[in-house]
């Protein structure tokens, strides 16, 4: 998949000055899919990384007996804080810009510095139905019952936290568990470092803890908060700020606060990366100490890291390959595999992520390939497959 993007989109806020960019990376039906950053520093090199993990994101979940069918892979990110006061004026005014793609190929959802609801404000405001605009043609039992299968699903709760909120995070957990199960560990004997504790982290580190795994530590902005006994995860949740940041005046006894530049020195058997994208790169991957990298966030380690990283024993699962539970959920749902209930997308997610993760590590033992060149060539098979079946390429 080394061909340039299909096509790359800067923008410019007359306002600010802050900076956005639009890369599609594939087109497959006519239509792509990916979310929408915000950061400072956000870059076009980065955006284009991100579209292109989910071109492979899309094709590994495709299922030719699924309604949902995959599309291209697409991202947007904007360089402008997303605290900033005028931050939703921003994302609203860079939609605008691109409304037309919008429209017509890019569906959209939240990611990193954004939440869904000012997104959707902003498609209310620019006038689109929804911010997978581009995706309801393809619904097959129409626009408004996927809709509101949609709209249904948002309202359903799981122990407190919103389905929206838990999939990411099932899925990412579900991987894991796989991981181990692939490996012949027992998920009771053992334990992780969850980076990031917002709705992907926070789930994550619940339903490795549910599983038996000692989450020995969980890291926010802020920085990190160790118990080698296991952090209680459903008390971190309970007092968690809507940032995703952990109450420092709750914790019990016995928890250890360090600053978020140690954030690797914590050792587990299971490192779970759920914040940023390059959150391990060429300075800094001499300090992993795990046995499994698990990518919960979107491009978190760099190549030249992940290298090192094999070369070293680590089992580095790529981020596609993890995280891929929160976007499947949205389609599943909109073209209606699953309803607008818990246990129909939590059933769904562990089957298939189970099913994938097997693929993957039985075609490592098969070749010698590292997972990302595993999952890589699946996606790869795949996108084939459904660009035959859907007339992108003759058959």
């Amino acid at each position: 998949m080394g061909q340039q993007p299909y096509l790359h989109v800067t923008w410019t806020d007359d306002t600010t000055g802050a900076t956005g960019h639009l890369v599609i990376d594939r087109l497959l039906r006519g239509a792509s899919s990916g979310g929408l950053r915000m950061r400072s520093g956000c870059t076009l090199e980065e955006v284009a990384d991100l579209a292109r993990a989910m071109t492979l994101k899309e094709a590994l979940v495709y299922r030719p007996e699924d309604h949902y069918a995959p599309f291209g892979g697409a991202k947007g990110g904007i360089d402008f804080d997303p605290s900033h006061p005028d931050a939703p004026a921003v994302l609203e005014r860079f939609l605008r810009a691109v409304r037309p793609l919008a429209e017509t190929y890019w569906s959209v959802g939240e990611d990193l510095g954004t939440r869904q609801e000012d997104i959707d404000r902003a498609f209310e405001r620019i006038g689109l139905r929804s911010c997978v605009h581009a995706a309801l043609p393809f619904v097959e039992d129409g626009a408004d019952a996927g809709l509101t299968r949609i709209s249904d699903a948002f309202a359903v709760e799981v122990d407190g936290l919103g389905l929206g909120d838990t999939v990411g995070g099932y899925g990412v957990a579900q991987s894991v568990l796989a991981v181990l199960s692939e490996h012949h560990e027992l998920p009771g004997e053992q334990t992780a470092v969850v980076q990031g504790f917002g709705s992907m982290g926070g789930a994550t580190a619940r339903y490795l803890a549910r599983a038996g795994i000692r989450v020995v530590a969980v890291v926010d902005r802020d920085g990190v908060v160790v118990d080698e006994r296991g952090v209680d995860v459903e008390r971190l949740l309970a007092d968690r700020s809507p940032a995703g940041l952990v109450n420092r005046e709750t914790l019990p006894q016995g928890v250890t606060l360090l600053p978020v530049e140690d954030w690797l020195t914590v050792e587990a058997d299971i490192l779970v990366t759920a914040a940023a994208s390059y959150a391990v790169d060429d300075t800094n991957h001499a300090d992993v100490r795990c046995r499994y990298l698990v990518e919960g966030a979107n491009v978190s380690v760099l190549p030249g890291a992940e290298a090192a990283l094999a070369a070293r024993g680590v089992v580095v699962v790529p981020d596609f390959a993890a995280n891929f539970a929160a976007n499947s959920w949205w389609w599943w749902t909109l073209f209606g595999d699953i309803g607008p209930d818990a246990d129909q997308a939590l059933t769904k997610i562990e089957k298939t992520m189970r099913e994938i993760t097997t693929a993957i590590f039985q075609r490592v033992r098969e070749t010698g390939a590292t997972p990302r060149q595993a999952a890589t060539a699946i996606s790869e098979e795949n996108l084939h497959q459904a660009r035959v079946r859907y007339g992108d390429l003759p058959a």
